[in-house]
């Protein structure tokens, strides 16, 4: 068994589903309407994919990824399939280096910018993610604490065994390269 972090993050399942499958392995986060004034942070490093069905737009999603929508598997349960590793976080402070993220993750344009501009605090964080699809997924019942539009979730003791990473190392090498580059570019 591998040592399971005790919190996990919220994300659209489509995103989750795509991170699983090793399609992506980025996020661009801006955060809940839960969260503090300062809004997202990087709380932890290594976490549970807390897959959302909550405000899931179709219309934000480009159109690779749209055909992951789909409706709760199981309500009142929440089923977690995999732990990630923030292997990098940026924040980025320009919108044009955000949009220049789009094709590296699941969102359109403009749900990119949207989550730029949210709460008039020009900003976003976009977190590089090694993820480990687990070998069972770990099935919780959903509890009043878990609900709400808050980024990340306290799960208390569990325990989880994750196989190998969704993308080799050297995939996320590569990726991590273009997307420092991107950054460089988008922001001199």
């Amino acid at each position: 068994m591998t040592p399971a972090p005790h919190t996990a993050l919220k994300e659209w399942d489509a995103q989750v589903q795509a991170l699983v499958a090793g399609e992506t392995a980025l996020l661009i986060r801006k955060g809940g309407i839960m969260e503090t004034h300062d809004g997202f942070e990087v709380e932890h490093r290594r976490f549970f994919l807390y897959p959302t069905f909550l405000h899931q737009n179709p219309a934000e999603l480009r159109p690779p990824f749209a055909g992951r929508l789909r409706e709760d598997p199981q309500p009142g349960r929440i089923v977690l399939p995999a732990l990630a590793e923030a292997v990098a976080v940026y924040k980025v402070e320009s919108l044009e280096a955000a949009l220049a993220l789009e094709p590296y993750q699941a969102l359109t344009a403009g749900a990119i910018e949207r989550r730029f501009q949210y709460r008039n605090r020009p900003w976003v964080h976009a977190l590089l993610l090694r993820v480990r699809p687990l070998r069972e997924p770990l099935v919780l019942e959903e509890t009043p604490e878990m609900l709400g539009c808050v980024s990340w979730v306290p799960l208390g003791e569990v325990e989880a065994e994750a196989g190998a990473p969704a993308l080799p190392d050297s995939e996320l090498e590569r990726l991590q390269g273009e997307l420092e580059q991107r950054l460089k570019v988008q922001t001199s």
